[in-house]
């Protein structure tokens, strides 16, 4: 009789134990859920929130801001977002110092995003807008290998581009840690790609160098090295982060690798215009 007893005792806590854990999951989700509707209403209205961190016992929570990510980008693909890409965000060595990680992040790019080159685009369909210059890569395959290595990343990739992000914050004033800018789409807003495909043997990725200009005005310089050492190492970790993720990177994919100097905030009536060595320019106007 005494065995019994303590055999239901034992089941009654396993069973108290697991059904805490259920309902810590199902709350842990909700909250997630409500995240994630607050930043797409953020996005959709251009009114900015407050920082997300603050939700989390440890605001430093990288496995949920990833999955506030994916619900945000569900939702858009539900009103019929396209998804053409993918941005790498944290490519800076100080700015991960500075936000207290030792990797980059990624986010995802639809096709609403892309601004053709020296086109216009409506400064009121952006918030807290800034522009960084990098290198862009197009892939003719999907990168699935079991052990994917920088040979591999070069080997997948079609051509690469010169290209402008526009990064922009959900979260007022900018006021992010790791975990808003990740649940935010690594604080991804618009990209324009040049009109030249290049072909990656006539590129010094560690060596090249960017300008960027504002209105004539040099506002940012920089060169391959300043992007993880070099671009092609960026697109390497978004390769295998994905692949763990078990989402790899398809063909057809256009990839942000990572900026090669600081980033420069824009204005209604900015004109931007960069080029890396002398391969392309790419431009565009915010009116």
């Amino acid at each position: 009789m005494k065995c019994e007893r303590r055999i239901c005792s034992v089941f009654h806590a396993e069973h108290t134990k697991a059904f805490a854990k259920l309902t810590e999951k199902n709350y842990q989700m909700k909250n997630l859920e409500f995240i994630a509707q607050q930043l797409y209403t953020a996005e959709i209205e251009k009114q900015t929130i407050p920082p997300i961190r603050t939700e989390f016992t440890n605001e430093r929570n990288i496995e949920a801001a990833y999955e506030i990510q994916q619900l945000v980008t569900q939702k858009k693909i539900a009103k019929g977002a396209k998804l053409v890409g993918k941005k790498i965000g944290l490519t800076s060595f100080a700015v991960q110092e500075q936000l207290g990680v030792d990797e980059p992040d990624f986010g995802v790019l639809t096709k609403t995003m892309q601004i053709e080159n020296h086109e216009k685009i409506d400064f009121k369909n952006l918030m807290q807008p800034k522009a960084e210059a990098e290198w862009a890569f197009v892939l003719k395959e999907n990168i699935e290998a079991d052990q994917i290595t920088l040979n591999d990343v070069k080997n997948t990739i079609d051509y690469a581009v010169v290209a402008i992000e526009i990064v922009g914050s959900r979260i007022k004033n900018w006021d992010i840690k790791i975990t808003d800018t990740i649940a935010d789409n690594a604080s991804a807003s618009h990209f324009v790609l040049g009109s030249k495909k290049i072909d990656l043997s006539k590129i010094d990725m560690v060596n090249c160098e960017m300008k960027m200009f504002k209105s004539d005005s040099l506002i940012s310089e920089g060169t391959g090295q300043a992007c993880m050492g070099n671009p092609l190492k960026a697109v390497l970790w978004l390769a295998q982060t994905m692949q763990k993720f078990k989402q790899p990177l398809q063909a057809g994919e256009i990839i942000l690798s990572g900026a090669l100097g600081p980033m420069t905030e824009i204005g209604k009536g900015d004109k931007l215009r960069a080029s890396i060595d002398d391969f392309d320019v790419v431009e565009f106007e915010a009116v």
